[in-house]
């Protein structure tokens, strides 16, 4: 694969052994493996991460919130967690930009799909921060949407947890849950399997762009993905 988006959830920097929201040698781990990949000849990586490990906008509505501003509450989390990835990942000797669909000039670059393109052609490491800058989506969402507007040939969600691809129940509360290998998005919508939120498997189907599922916290996970390796499980 030439060009990736390379999805991770804000629950992916923390760590059940801290108190932080974000934990430093968690983020280094990540930072680690995704300077690693970035010594594959030609590669090109987008990383977009989410913001639950600060806040869910969802949470803060249910809570009598209102849903907008709980939901910028959400993508400003976002930018914190780029910055701090950014900075891990600089400290491995990769050169990297935060690119924020909302505006902050004093942190980070505005979101400009041109612009974007071209940092990854000269081998930085883009990570796309408060998602698609408007409420109602999910991080998922705007992943999946960058996946398309970069022309990456695949979207790699990196899972946490243990969680290893894609399952027919929760691995967690049923021991005898089986993994797909392989999964379409047809069978994903009709059984409601948790791989994206729904929006963001609409969007890939309809603009057939493979997801592949797989546990970024396992070693040499990531290595194996961007190979083509049956690690994890492929949604197409």
């Amino acid at each position: 694969m030439r060009r990736v988006v390379l999805k991770l959830s804000g629950e992916a920097l923390a760590s059940s052994a801290s108190d932080e929201t974000i934990d430093a040698s968690t983020v280094d781990f990540l930072a680690t493996v995704i300077a690693g990949a970035m010594a594959r000849e030609g590669l090109e990586l987008a990383v977009v991460v989410g913001g639950g490990n600060i806040w869910r906008g969802a949470t803060g509505a249910m809570a009598g919130m209102n849903r907008a501003n709980s939901d910028i509450m959400g993508m400003l989390g976002t930018v914190i967690n780029a910055l701090a990835l950014q900075d891990a990942i600089e400290s491995h000797g990769r050169a990297t930009r935060v690119m924020s669909a909302i505006g902050m000039d004093q942190v980070a670059e505005p979101y400009i799909r041109r612009r974007a393109v071209r940092h990854l052609e000269k081998g930085r490491v883009v990570i796309f921060a408060a998602g698609m800058g408007n409420p109602y989506f999910t991080t998922d969402t705007a992943g999946v949407q960058r996946a398309a507007e970069i022309e990456a040939d695949m979207v790699l969600k990196g899972t946490h947890g243990g969680v290893d691809g894609v399952y027919n129940e929760d691995p967690r509360k049923n021991a005898a849950a089986t993994r797909y290998d392989v999964v379409s998005f047809d069978e994903v919508i009709s059984r409601d399997l948790r791989v994206m939120d729904m929006t963001a498997i609409t969007f890939c189907k309809d603009n057939a762009i493979p997801i592949r599922v797989f546990d970024l916290m396992a070693p040499g996970s990531l290595d194996r993905a961007l190979s083509g390796d049956a690690v994890g499980t492929l949604v197409n």
